[in-house]
């Protein structure tokens, strides 16, 4: 089968492909640098903030899965976010995602049976302070994931997201940056600790293979019980 993961180069988007690949199916991996992606994965040079219209041609005819994991952490309050806060993080993590699956949409739809999977975050059900524009722009993704997937169904296009709490990943590394912040993120989840890339690899393997061949149009939280437990 053939996956195109957005974002494959680092993180959750690097554990994904590392994961389709053990699976035995052909990975295109689309990011600005190469990074560390295993030889076998097929690199695609892309900035989704640029034109992407070259992406069609690097792909192949049928696209039975797209991962779209860029995203942000820009947490500051309220007061210091600037118009250019909420429009950067808009257009990474919701601009980039529409105008991915709007050139991917014709290979998806050969496929006959294939699978969206986007990102969001525990921050835009679970009310937390410093994350208006972040929260704004995945919200965003919420709306579009549903919206998407109830237009797909005829087209058998399956569009589900993912919701997680703080992950271990180069993006977050400043939040986790010593022992006492990585101490403080572990005891704020019910579950005792963040997560990890490769738990939300996992969560949206699931998601992109036939495996969830009877969900779409959902938002699943992969976050330690913080949007559904109360930490005492």
């Amino acid at each position: 089968m053939n996956y195109l993961v957005i974002g494959g180069s680092s993180g959750i988007g690097l554990e994904l492909v590392k994961k389709l690949l053990k699976e035995g199916n052909n990975v295109y991996a689309a990011s600005r640098h190469q990074g560390d992606l295993p030889q076998e994965a097929r690199f695609i040079e892309l900035d989704i903030l640029e034109d992407i219209e070259t992406l069609k041609s690097a792909l192949p005819e049928k696209l039975d899965g797209l991962a779209y994991c860029p995203g942000t952490i820009n947490l500051k309050p309220f007061g210091r976010l600037k118009e250019e806060d909420f429009l950067n993080d808009y257009k990474i993590n919701v601009l980039g995602a529409v105008k991915v699956i709007q050139a991917t949409i014709n290979h998806l739809k050969n496929a006959k049976n294939a699978s969206i999977v986007l990102f969001s975050t525990v921050a835009v059900q679970q009310g937390m302070g410093f994350h208006a524009s972040i929260a704004a722009a995945k919200g965003a993704i919420e709306g579009l994931t549903k919206s998407l997937a109830a237009e797909f169904v005829g087209i058998k296009i399956r569009v589900n997201a993912l919701a997680p709490s703080l992950t271990a990943t180069p993006l977050a590394q400043q939040l986790i940056s010593t022992p006492e912040r990585r101490e403080a993120s572990d005891k704020r989840h019910p579950l005792g600790r963040i997560g990890t890339a490769e738990e939300l690899a996992e969560a949206a393997f699931f998601l992109i293979s036939p495996q969830s061949s009877w969900i779409t149009g959902q938002i699943l939280g992969i976050d330690g019980g913080m949007s559904s437990i109360k930490n005492i």
